[in-house]
C-alpha cells in the first residue's frame, strides 16, 4: 500500500523572518509513511519573501514555488495552490508559524482512515498550547462561527481558523471567489453545501501581535459577515431565510409608502399607488436576488420574471380579497388590513423560496469514481454515509 501525498498549500507575502523555518517545520512531518508537496505562493511580496522561496525550492525537490506579479490577497493565493495541488489531501499552512506543522499529521488521520472528508482544527477545543493574546479577537471569531454555524446548519467551533484539510478531488471542484480573508466563510459555505462529513480537532496556536505582522483587521470581520450572508443565504435553514426575507419586505415596504408620498404630489392617489406599488415590487425582486435567492434557480431569466410577476399579482389579489372578507365579516378596518397585509406577507415569502427562487434539492458529494480505494482496507465508501452533513469532534 503507497503512503499517502499531502499537498500543503503556503500563501506568504512579505514573511521573510519565518518562510524558511516554516517550510522546513512543515518538512518535518513528511517520511516514508507520508510524502509531501510543498506549495509556496508568493503573493507579490516586497521583501525577500520570493527569493528565499526559491533559494528553498532549488534545495528541496518538494518544494514548488509559484508567483503573483500584483498582490491579490491571501484567498487568491490559495486558490493559486489548490489548482497546482497533486496530493491527495490538500491542507493550508501559513508562513508565520502560528499554527504548528505537527498538527497536520493528526489531522490528517481521519482523511486517511477514510472517515472524514474534511478536518478543520479548532483552537478553541481540546488542551492544547495557546499564546494568550487579543480577547476581542477571540470574541470576533466566536461570534463569526455563531453566524456561520447559524447559515450553514453546522456546529464548528472555529470557522475562521487555518487548518482545514481536504481531499483534494473536493477542493478541485469549489469555484472559490473571496481573494482575501473572505475565503474561510466561504470555503465552509462551499462545504456545508455539498453535505461531507466533517471532523474537527483541537490544534495549539501561537498567535502573533500586530507589531509581529499580523495583516488581518477589523475591514476583513465585516467581510466576513458580508460572506456569510452571500455565499449562504440561498440555501440558509428556513428561520434565518425568512429573518432575510423581513429585512428585504421591510425595505420593499418603506420604500412603497415614501414613493406613494412623493407621486402623490404630483399625481393622483389612483395613479400614485400603483405606481408605487410597482416601483417596490421591483425593488424587492432586486434585493432577493442580490441577497436572499439564487437567480435563475429553476427558471429562464423571462420565466423567472413572468412567475415572480404573476405572484406579486396573485399576492395583490390575496390581500385585496382579505382585507375586503374580513371588514365585511364585521372586523375593524385597520385590523383587517393587518392581518390581511401578514397573510399576504406569508404568502410572498412561500411563494419566493418554493416557486419562483425554488432551489434544487442538495446532493451529497460522492467521488467521481466511487471504486477508488484510500489509503485504508477498513475505509467505507462515502456513498455508505448519510447525505446530512456532520461535524465530528475528536
Amino acid at each position: 500500500m503507497s503512503a499517502p501525498k499531502l499537498s500543503i498549500v503556503v500563501p506568504a507575502y512579505n514573511e521573510e523572518r519565518s518562510l524558511v523555518r516554516c517550510v522546513e517545520r512543515v518538512r518535518a512531518i513528511g517520511g516514508d509513511d507520508l510524502l509531501l508537496e510543498i506549495i509556496v505562493v508568493d503573493d507579490a511580496s516586497t521583501d525577500r519573501t520570493r527569493r528565499l522561496a526559491e533559494e528553498l525550492s532549488k534545495k528541496y525537490p518538494d518544494v514548488r514555488v509559484l508567483s503573483h506579479e500584483k498582490n491579490q490577497g491571501k484567498g487568491a493565493a490559495l486558490q493559486t495552490g489548490f489548482r497546482m495541488a497533486t496530493g491527495d489531501f490538500v491542507a493550508i499552512q501559513d508562513a508565520d508559524l502560528e499554527y504548528d506543522p505537527s498538527d497536520l499529521k493528526r489531522l490528517l488521520g481521519p482523511l486517511v482512515s477514510g472517515s472524514a472528508d474534511v478536518v478543520i482544527g479548532s483552537r478553541f477545543l481540546g488542551g492544547e498550547a495557546h499564546r494568550v493574546l487579543y480577547f476581542w479577537h477571540s470574541v470576533g471569531n466566536r461570534v463569526l462561527t455563531l453566524l456561520s454555524n447559524m447559515f450553514t446548519d453546522l456546529n464548528l467551533t472555529d470557522m475562521e481558523t487555518c487548518y482545514k484539510v481536504f481531499r483534494r478531488e473536493i477542493l478541485q471542484r469549489i469555484d472559490l471567489h473571496e481573494q482575501r480573508f473572505g475565503f474561510e466563510p466561504e470555503i465552509v459555505a462551499h462545504l456545508a453545501r455539498m453535505r461531507l462529513r466533517i471532523v474537527e480537532m483541537g490544534i495549539s496556536y501561537n498567535g502573533r501581535t500586530y507589531e509581529e505582522g499580523k495583516k488581518i483587521g477589523a475591514k476583513d470581520g465585516f467581510r466576513a459577515l458580508y460572506c456569510i450572508a452571500r455565499y449562504n443565504m440561498p440555501h440558509a435553514p428556513l428561520p434565518v431565510q425568512f429573518g432575510g426575507y423581513l429585512l428585504v419586505g421591510g425595505v420593499a415596504a418603506m420604500a412603497n409608502v415614501a414613493l406613494f408620498a412623493s407621486l402623490s404630489r404630483v399625481m393622483s392617489a389612483w395613479l400614485a399607488a400603483p405606481a408605487a406599488f410597482v416601483l417596490a415590487a421591483a425593488l424587492n425582486y432586486a434585493l432577493c436576488v442580490s441577497l436572499l435567492f439564487r437567480r435563475r434557480a429553476q427558471w429562464s431569466t423571462a420565466g423567472e420574471v413572468g412567475t415572480y410577476a404573476a405572484l406579486v399579482i396573485g399576492v395583490g389579489a390575496i390581500d385585496l380579497l382579505s382585507t375586503v372578507g374580513l371588514i365585511d365579516a364585521g372586523w375593524p378596518p385597520a385590523l383587517a388590513k393587518i392581518t390581511a397585509s401578514l397573510l399576504a406577507f406569508a404568502f410572498n415569502f412561500i411563494g419566493r423560496r418554493y416557486i419562483v427562487f425554488a432551489q434544487p434539492s442538495p446532493v451529497a458529494w460522492a467521488p467521481a469514481d466511487s471504486t477508488t480505494p484510500t489509503h485504508s482496507p477498513e475505509t467505507r465508501d462515502i456513498h455508505e454515509e448519510t447525505a446530512a452533513p456532520s461535524v465530528v469532534r475528536l
